[in-house]
């Protein structure tokens, strides 16, 4: 029984970690066909069927690029940041509820890698710890750009994260748990988060947009300043790791909004599919639909990158300190009232 349950828990990580990959690899060619359409041109389509072919290109072309590490940097910690940065983005997708039990047999597969009852802690500890790769690896290429950027990054996620919990609070307050299997149970039928905490959930999209470090919130990396910010000096496979971590933590990003406050992998009629199709099928087309909702998410991730301009830095921290931390707070207080008056009706 217990080499069973590794094997199952061997086999999920590994499935989730080549989806992660692979989400990640094709979401540079959907950006580049995005950015395409809404710019009036083609964008890559040489490498294969309509440029189906061109990830794996660019994965190659970063394998085989010559691998340069500045004379006067920190040699250690210049591989140790975006090693760290793409650690930690693929942690991230370990606590996320990815179907309803699957049933084999006689056996129940939970397809979730682990079941913890403090899976939002878990998953805002590994999202502090992501802004350590940008850090380290900016200031160990002893390059001033490279350290404002890095010093962008640090303070960026600062400011954000503080909104971002404050929006999850109020959430807290209507579920009364913290595991997210536990918060999907509770959509069941419809009853989906973004009902109850739609301001909630702006806020936590807009700081998702900062803490990926996207379009208009990519001022630690902005060209146009900083000539390439934390990952100046960065080339080959370490340059792909830090791009890599980006579109890795875009996807986690997508499918833990897609969690908390659109029912995760719960959709409409899914009961009535369920007695349909079995037990075997129904986890499988819970879990497309869960897949669909992330990638709905990443369209809209790359739509307002190529919509929107960047922010001035001090626009960047205006909005973060004067805005969204003092609309998360009142959402806490107006959704304590109501939660208070509705429990005494």
């Amino acid at each position: 029984m217990e080499l069973a349950f590794v094997i199952e828990k061997f086999v999920l990580i590994t499935a989730i970690f080549l989806l992660s990959l692979t989400v990640a690899a094709y979401s540079t060619l959907a950006e580049r066909k995005i950015a395409g359409y809404l710019q009036d041109r083609v964008g890559p389509n040489r490498a294969g069927w309509g440029g189906m072919f061109q990830p794996l290109a660019d994965g190659l072309k970063m394998f085989m690029k010559e691998e340069i590490i500045p004379t006067d940097s920190n040699r250690f910690l210049f591989i140790a940041g975006p090693s760290l940065a793409l650690l930690t983005a693929l942690l991230g997708s370990a606590v996320i509820p990815w179907g309803p039990d699957l049933v084999l047999g006689e056996r129940t597969i939970p397809l979730q890698v682990a079941d913890i009852n403090v899976g939002i802690l878990y998953i805002f500890g590994i999202v502090s710890l992501g802004v350590y790769g940008l850090m380290i690896g900016g200031w160990a290429s002893n390059n001033k750009f490279s350290l404002m950027g890095a010093v962008r990054a640090a303070s960026q996620s600062i400011s954000y994260e503080i909104p971002m919990g404050l929006s999850l609070i109020a959430l807290l307050l209507v579920t009364n748990t913290l595991s997210l299997r536990e918060i999907v149970g509770q959509q069941h039928g419809g009853n989906w988060n973004i009902l109850y905490q739609p301001l909630g959930f702006i806020l936590f999209l807009v700081c998702s947009f900062a803490e990926t470090n996207r379009t208009p919130f990519d001022l630690p990396e902005c060209e146009t300043e900083l000539v390439g910010g934390y990952h100046t000096e960065y080339s080959g496979f370490k340059m792909g790791a830090f791009m890599f971590a980006e579109y890795v933590n875009m996807f986690v990003a997508s499918a833990v909004m897609s969690t908390l406050y659109f029912g995760g992998y719960n959709y409409p009629g899914m009961d009535w599919v369920a007695g349909i199709v079995g037990p075997m099928i129904a986890p499988l087309i819970a879990m497309a639909v869960l897949l669909l909702k992330i990638f709905a998410f990443i369209f809209f991730f790359m739509w307002v990158r190529w919509t929107i301009p960047r922010f001035r830095y001090d626009q960047l921290m205006n909005l973060g300190w004067k805005v969204l931390i003092p609309l998360a707070i009142a959402n806490i207080v107006i959704t304590g009232i109501v939660i208070t008056v509705y429990d005494k009706l």
